[in-house]
């Protein structure tokens, strides 16, 4: 590294659209890593996702490459990736603008990374300005050491490299300026005492906001049916049923976000063209596949931890619920009808649980209740997608077998069931809620059918108005209106019990 070449940090005041402005001859090519730097997610991870969802008979060939080298595993993966597949891919969009600017100003643009030359001439293809590419071959990895190596030998007189992760280490040791594209504080620090940083392109720090997002923890609020059959059932003054039930409260949650996650890890592709799902952690890359793999472990083992600790009909509960909602996430879902009718069983299997785990007797007008007044809930979440779709010019929804046609007669079966839901209301009142001799004022319970009806009422109008939310619960716990009716529904509760 020479005297020659002014190196400076990044002064945003003087550079155009924000970017530094690299006081660095126009000769040294930018240098750009691929996995989490240009892109903000793994493009091996990627390939392994797709290799699982497009030819999974062929997944017990995986251990046979890995045997032969990390270079062999990448080729294969790699041919399972698409143009198209790239083309979705996540990016770094301000380093990506900030290339294209130093491409514009005639500084050669190289990628060099450990993906496949498979993967590395698709991405070439996405980005016209990327002069060359570097990656690995089948025979060799291209990563850390081996790529320092081969970048000091194209480019003896220097380069400027943008990286990401401690491997990238021994390339800046070689090159003529860093520039950092999410690294955390110490390793940034630890760059700056091997080379110039000439810029810096933060990512969205792996924070609460974003495992929130990622594990959904507002739909934990649906879990509340859980607690149902505990109070309705007359157990509400026993401890130890309260404890098991919120222990099943909370490993139902956690079974839930872990489904969340493998269905998003599932969808990738469809959700990163959705209006509002691109912006998921997973498919805009906040989130990495790897984290979310491993969270989804985690959650499973915790939710059936605390199952079993609940009791062994607690477990079986959420096997089941297991099973159907993987049924739903890899194939069930893209089935017209079959997928809302198996979302309201899946929100019903909710008060399912706290019966088996509060012993109290089984009400089957309530678990109907139940079936049809999520039935409604759903197709409203199906009329939304299918009326942002319209606007959005498209014809079909990503991943789901809905068309824009579809939209009168979702709308017309969603209120039917929803009218449905209200006569079966009165028909579990009158048939086992006023019999039970629980309620000292039972016809305050009468008041629970005019909420019902005004709430699904208002839920139908809104959607059919194209206001809704994709997710009608997600849009109750925001909405005034519906946390008005919920405060009036427990105060309806009360009065009526005492």
């Amino acid at each position: 590294m020479t005297e020659a070449f002014l190196r400076d940090r990044i002064n945003f005041d003087e550079c155009e659209l924000g970017f530094p402005s690299l006081k660095l001859d126009l000769s040294l090519p930018l240098v750009l890593d691929l996995d989490g730097t240009l892109f903000t997610t793994d493009t091996l991870h990627e390939a392994l996702i797709l290799l699982l969802k497009l030819r999974w008979r062929a997944a017990w060939k995986i251990p046979l490459w890995i045997l032969q080298g990390r270079a062999v595993v990448k080729a294969q993966l790699g041919a399972i990736v698409r143009e198209a597949d790239i083309a979705c891919f996540p990016c770094n969009p301000a380093l990506l603008a900030f290339a294209e600017r130093e491409a514009r100003l005639g500084r050669p643009i190289v990628m060099a990374t450990a993906a496949d030359r498979l993967i590395a001439e698709k991405v070439g293809s996405r980005f016209p300005f990327i002069s060359k590419i570097i990656s690995s071959d089948g025979h060799t990895n291209l990563r850390g050491r081996a790529k320092a190596d081969e970048l000091a030998r194209r480019y003896p007189t220097g380069f400027i490299y943008a990286g990401d992760s401690y491997q990238d280490i021994p390339v800046w040791k070689h090159s003529s300026g860093a520039v950092l594209a999410g690294v955390s504080p110490r390793l940034a620090k630890r760059v700056e005492s091997i080379t110039d940083v000439v810029a810096n392109f933060p990512r969205r720090a792996l924070g609460f906001n974003v495992l929130r997002r990622s594990l959904r923890l507002h739909q934990w609020a649906k879990n509340a049916l859980i607690f149902v059959p505990l109070v309705l059932g007359g157990k509400a003054a026993e401890p130890e049923a309260w404890i098991h039930t919120l222990a099943a409260f909370v490993a139902f949650g956690l079974l839930a976000s872990g489904t969340y996650l493998l269905n998003d890890l599932w969808d990738l592709r469809e959700d990163r063209q959705h209006w509002s799902k691109k912006n998921r952690p997973l498919a805009s890359g906040d989130l990495s596949i790897a984290l979310g793999i491993g969270l989804i472990a985690v959650c499973g083992l915790g939710a059936f931890g605390l199952a079993l600790a609940a009791g062994p009909g607690s477990a079986a509960m959420l096997a089941l619920y297991l099973v159907l909602s993987l049924g739903y996430s890899f194939r069930l879902k893209r089935e017209p009808i079959v997928d809302v009718f198996l979302l309201a069983t899946l929100f019903t299997m909710r008060l399912g649980l706290g019966v088996v785990v509060a012993d109290v007797a089984f009400s089957s007008w309530l678990i109907v209740f139940s079936m049809f007044i999520f039935l409604s809930l759903s197709l409203a979440k199906r009329q939304t997608e299918i009326t942002r779709m319209i606007a959005h010019g498209q014809d079909k929804t990503p991943g789901r077998g809905y068309r824009a046609s579809d939209a009168p007669f979702i709308l017309a079966t969603g209120v039917a069931t929803m009218m449905a839901s209200v006569l079966i209301l009165v028909l579990y009142l009158v048939d086992d809620a006023f019999p039970t001799g629980f309620y000292h004022h039972p016809s305050f319970l009468w008041g629970f059918v005019v909420v019902i009806f005004l709430w699904l009422a208002r839920i139908w109008l809104l959607c059919h108005r194209g206001e809704l939310l994709d997710d009608p619960v997600a849009f109750a716990l925001k909405d005034r209106v519906s946390l008005f009716y919920a405060l009036v529904m427990a105060v309806i509760f009360v009065a009526a019990v005492h």
